[in-house]
């Protein structure tokens, strides 16, 4: 959320459809808003944006953010940064997750909707870590892997496997390790 609280009507670029991300707001426990870069180096990284969000984004810009090219995007009632205390408050977030039917959906959640959409478009490894802002390969992983659906091919190829060999016994009749490896 830190990322999203910091943007400034100047890091959109709705000509190039991306927005600049290039610093975080962090609530500490003293309520204090402390305003830094993001958690990596790769954090720092421009965004494509849908082009199908392109008009709710004007819509929003024109309605929502002052004309100041520092002005926040999201903000509090008296304009100042949105914080994670009010933010279901502030941006009525649990009316709107009501409304779709969605009540466990939290915000975070769209980043990782963002991310699984990414990767199941068949980008790299190295393109979705800069698209996600990380420097670890370990979540860009965690994306691909679940995009892909491996685990549920891997275990419908180990079923029929499975499926295999218990036809194969019983048109044998016989009894055993079938088609069981034994590592040696």
């Amino acid at each position: 959320m830190g990322e999203a609280t910091a943007l400034r009507r100047c890091d959109i670029d709705l000509s190039a459809s991306a927005v600049r991300v290039r610093a975080a707001l962090v609530e500490r426990s003293t309520g204090e808003l402390v305003l830094g870069a993001p958690k990596s180096r790769a954090g720092r990284r421009v965004v494509g944006i849908p082009a199908a969000i392109i008009p709710v984004l004007q819509e929003h810009l024109a309605m929502y953010v002052a004309p100041a090219p520092g002005a926040l995007l999201f903000t509090g009632v008296k304009g100042g940064p949105l914080r994670r205390s009010n933010f279901n408050k502030m941006s009525a977030w649990p009316h709107a997750v009501r409304a779709i039917g969605a009540e466990s959906l939290r915000f975070h959640d769209l980043r990782h909707t963002g991310n699984h959409l990414a990767a199941v478009s068949g980008a790299g490894l190295r393109d979705l870590m800069a698209r996600m802002g990380h420097d670890s390969e370990r979540a860009a992983i965690i994306y691909q892997h679940q995009a892909r659906g491996a685990d549920e091919l891997i275990t419908t190829a180990i079923d029929a496997h499975i499926q295999a060999d218990q036809a194969r016994r019983a048109g044998d009749d016989q009894s055993g390790a079938g088609g069981i490896w034994r590592g040696r």
